[in-house]
């Protein structure tokens, strides 16, 4: 039986353009693809082992070209629209009592930051989770085993209760393995909204 739902943020519910951002980041930043070196700061950051302020003197030392506005702005532009059915749909789960409620997402300071500002209901949002984990503060990233040992010690959980949804792959692969519920949602034809529609064999 699943008593714990675990989702994922960024095209869950916050849509993003992952392709659209890359191919952004490559003509603003004039280069083919990410070197090993950018991945790897770009891992760090998005697991709280550099500040923001190491990030961004990074990019500004191998980028010189570019203003601190430019690289936030190209940072940022894979952050689209948050749906506000979707919120509702969170909101009536909370109200409804019958499932532990988890966020379990692969995020940054700077990403935080923007949605904060451009979503008015953000705090609304985050309140309706028993626990909101975002990876750069606990220094943990997906897909990583440790993030979700650490999430089902932390909250006394059993992975086969638990149904974790998420739109990356390797996240996926890595829940099964612990023996989670998976949902592998594809953002351009599902919704998370028809969650129990969707998952109904499991409920």
């Amino acid at each position: 039986m699943i008593r714990t739902l675990i989702f994922d943020f960024g095209n869950v519910f916050i849509n993003l353009d992952i392709d659209g951002a890359a191919k952004y980041a490559f003509e603003t930043l004039e280069i083919d693809s990410f070197s090993e070196e950018i991945t790897a700061f770009n891992s760090f950051y998005e697991q709280g082992l550099i500040s923001t302020e190491e990030f961004l003197d990074f990019y500004l030392e191998n980028f010189p070209k570019l203003s601190e506005e430019d690289l936030i702005y190209t940072w940022n532009y894979m952050l689209k629209h948050f749906p506000k059915e979707r919120l509702e749909f969170i909101k009536n789960l909370k109200a409804s009592g019958e499932y532990k409620l988890i966020l379990l997402s692969n995020t940054n300071e700077l990403h935080i930051d923007s949605i904060k500002e451009s979503i008015s209901f953000y705090d609304e949002f985050k309140n309706c989770f028993d626990v909101f984990y975002l990876s750069h503060e606990i220094n943990l990233r997906k897909p990583n085993t440790d993030i979700f040992e650490f999430v089902l010690n932390e909250n006394k959980l059993n992975a086969d209760e638990c149904l974790f949804i998420d739109d990356n792959q390797d996240n996926i692969e890595t829940a099964k393995t612990l023996n989670f519920a998976t949902w592998h949602i594809n953002p351009e034809t599902e919704d998370v909204c028809t969650l129990f529609e969707t998952k109904s064999h499991l409920f």
